[in-house]
């Protein structure tokens, strides 16, 4: 089944350089669908995305369930870092009845990267649809949708401490910081990829134009082992870069020269966006990946020091010693 993006309309990027930590909370417009394969159970599905209301958070329905799922609200996954349940090559999240959807990562990146809040993810299966293996037909998706803001004030998790996480050499943590910036570097013995490091302040523009394009990627050499475990059954030259020793197998090459990396940073914007809240605080990975980001969150949860949640106030409407910014786009009020 080839991927698949209703065409509905492209709207204006005018304010594209809003920050992520803008104070009303978001929805899309409208709806929106999609279709492809599922890049690691190799499935047809179809997606849509529509509004949903403030305060609800992104949740996952499975509309391929029976209807005694959706009445018993089996169907639905809400995406917190509470629901992960697997995170072999990406993000699995599932709910106490057994459902579950896969590759949520690049879906969930594209959402936090164009500041959406609310938003409810229809599928006909139990992947996200891989697409070219970026985040970008998901951003063109949801600005062919729009965007909607309520009159409900968006609230931000803002890191107090320092939180870390290792294993063996891997390392992610998460520091104080004015606003979100993802910092991540990766080594591999490819000579194609070798070892590399990328650091973006994560604001919408910044996250479209630098983030969103970079592709997953994968060895030929571990193909084999990777379909014989069930993975990458839905994988092709299509979606995803494939990387033979100091070769790239795709045709039209990289879309990058640092490819690799800045699609690791699109990876930990979509898992920490099941932290459930737009972040206040830098991510530094040191080859950290779906396993270790995850468990970073769970530190990060399970230590009531090292984090705040704080209401976004509009700067505009307040005086200048009370605004408190994160890159000039919003202020903090008391803990809520």
């Amino acid at each position: 089944m080839p991927n698949r993006l209703s065409m509905i309309r492209w709207n204006s990027r005018e304010g594209s350089t809003r920050e992520l930590t803008s104070a009303r909370q978001t929805t899309i417009g409208h709806a929106v669908h999609c279709s492809g394969i599922g890049l690691h159970s190799g499935c047809p599905v179809e997606m849509k995305l529509l509004p949903a209301p403030a305060g609800q958070g992104i949740v996952f329905r499975r509309v391929d369930l029976p209807d005694s799922a959706r009445i018993a609200g089996s169907d639905q996954i809400a995406a917190r870092f509470d629901s992960i349940v697997d995170t072999r090559l990406g993000m699995t999240l599932g709910n106490k009845d057994g459902v579950r959807v896969a590759t949520v990562e690049h879906l969930l990146a594209a959402l936090m990267g164009c500041g959406i809040d609310n938003v409810e993810v229809e599928l006909t299966g139990p992947e996200v649809p891989a697409m070219d293996g970026s985040a970008a037909p998901f951003v063109f998706l949801i600005e062919c949708a729009g965007l909607r803001q309520f009159n409900v004030r968006r609230r931000a998790l803002r890191i107090l401490q320092p939180v870390m996480v290792e294993d063996g050499d891997k390392r992610a943590e998460l520091l104080p910081a004015p606003r979100f910036t993802v910092d991540v570097e990766i080594d591999f013995a490819a000579t194609a990829v070798r070892r590399q490091r990328f650091i973006v302040d994560v604001t919408e523009a910044e996250f479209r134009t630098h983030v969103s394009r970079a592709r997953t990627f994968g060895f030929l050499s571990e193909v084999e082992s990777l379909r014989a475990n069930g993975l990458a059954l839905g994988g092709s030259l299509e979606n995803a870069v494939v990387v033979d020793g100091d070769i790239v197998l795709n045709a039209d090459g990289l879309r990058f020269s640092d490819e690799f990396v800045r699609h690791k940073a699109l990876d930990a914007i979509g898992d920490l966006a099941l932290a459930g809240a737009p972040i206040l605080g830098r991510f530094r990975g040191v080859r950290s990946g779906h396993t270790l980001n995850a468990a970073l969150l769970r530190a990060l949860f399970a230590s009531d020091d090292a984090f705040e949640f704080v209401t976004l106030n509009d700067p505009e409407r307040m005086a200048p010693e009370e605004a408190l910014t994160a890159g000039g786009a919003i202020g903090i009020s008391a803990r809520a």
